[in-house]
């Protein structure tokens, strides 16, 4: 099983000025066999694959010197990306995709860059607090976990404000895995709680951006007052962006803690299948929708689950969930008015909590595509 592992590194200066010149030589080497692709196609409908731009690129090495200094699997790997990238397009507009974007040329406005390496012949080695990478040497870094399995590649990103991440690809990695629970939950997922179960508890939702907000908007007033291209308001942004960079980190903190719980708990986890991306339209609960980060959650549910043995099962979008009664199956049509948050039955006299009552249902709908 392959696994990443996500590390702080603090780079001297020597070693922050060849980050600078490799993350440019990525950004050249994309734009150049780029336009050169473009020009190719334009001229008579040809094309270069990834071969043919990797034995240019030697070519050019012998031109542009300053080439050289960078890690030769980085710029092939800048070059797979691209050759990555046409391959999508083209994939997807013979499925009549068109939305699918054609690849763009990469700008060095772009304030948050990366680019990976390979492993070969132990280019890339941990010892203690330090990792070996390939033209910068032994970087200090911040390990939080212990790292298992064999290295495949890792990822060097630069965020928006100026802090230094390695990935380190594992594969081979052994997952410790929890013991078999005997449980099964259902989980409502909602925008003023996170989630509902179908155990009656209630997850709150922390609301980082709505706590975070008031000082969102003063760090982005002032940056709008500062002259463009300035030191200051490059400064201000910095601040800026470690807002947005703390709200993101305390939502993934939560979200992980959250469904590392709930799958350490329970063998079999049944929730809907939202449709997050049409729900994200309404521009009244965009800003909520997004902020409590459904999909994300999903998604660690999932991968979780595929390491430990457990089941998500999801039920259908459209499934009545809120306006069936969990007790008699009595659908209620009165309930899709969403600011009725209690109900009784009328044919069963069961009052219902709505979120709690939906959960249960998701649960026996689960449980009832699982066992057909």
């Amino acid at each position: 099983m392959e696994k990443g592992f996500k590390f702080r590194l603090y780079p001297d200066k020597e070693q922050e000025i060849q980050l600078a010149k490799t993350f440019g030589s990525c950004r050249f080497v994309y734009n150049y066999y780029l336009a050169k692709r473009i020009e190719l196609y334009n001229n008579g409908k040809q094309s270069m694959n990834y071969n043919a731009c990797s034995a240019d690129l030697t070519k050019l090495k012998t031109e542009l010197v300053w080439l050289k200094e960078i890690d030769k699997f980085t710029l092939q790997n800048v070059l797979k990306d691209l050759d990555r990238a046409y391959g999508n397009f083209f994939r997807e507009i013979k499925k009549g995709n068109k939305e699918q974007g054609f690849p763009k040329f990469k700008s060095k406005h772009n304030h948050e860059q990366s680019f990976r390496t390979t492993w070969t012949n132990n280019n890339i080695e941990v010892k203690g607090d330090k990792i070996k990478l390939p033209k910068l040497g032994w970087v200090e870094m911040v390990k939080s976990q212990d790292i298992s399995g064999k290295i495949l590649n890792c990822t060097i990103t630069k965020t928006c404000s100026g802090k230094y991440f390695v990935s380190i690809c594992c594969t081979d990695v052994i997952i410790d895995k929890y013991k078999k629970a005997d449980s099964t939950v259902g989980l409502d997922l909602g925008i003023k709680e996170l989630a509902t179960t179908s155990d009656g508890e209630v997850i709150e939702n922390p609301k980082h951006l709505a706590k975070l907000e008031k000082k969102l908007k003063r760090e982005q007033r002032r940056l709008s007052k500062k002259q463009k291209k300035s030191k200051n308001r490059n400064k201000q942004r910095k601040k800026l962006n470690r807002v947005h960079e703390k709200i993101a980190n305390k939502r993934t903190d939560f979200l992980q803690k959250v469904s590392t719980r709930l799958i350490k708990e329970n063998q079999i986890i049944c929730l809907e299948d939202l449709g997050v991306k049409n729900m994200v339209k309404n521009h009244n609960l965009a800003k909520s929708i997004s902020d409590v980060s459904w999909s994300e959650f999903v998604r660690m549910l999932e991968y979780k689950a595929l390491w430990h043995d457990r089941i998500i099962q999801k039920v259908d979008r459209f499934y009545a969930s809120s306006q069936t009664c969990s007790s008699c199956g009595y659908k209620n049509a009165g309930t899709k008015d969403l600011s009725l948050r209690q109900w009784e039955c009328p044919q069963c006299h069961t009052n219902h909590d709505r979120d709690a009552n939906a959960a249960i249902n998701i649960l026996n709908e689960g449980l009832k595509l699982l066992s057909a």
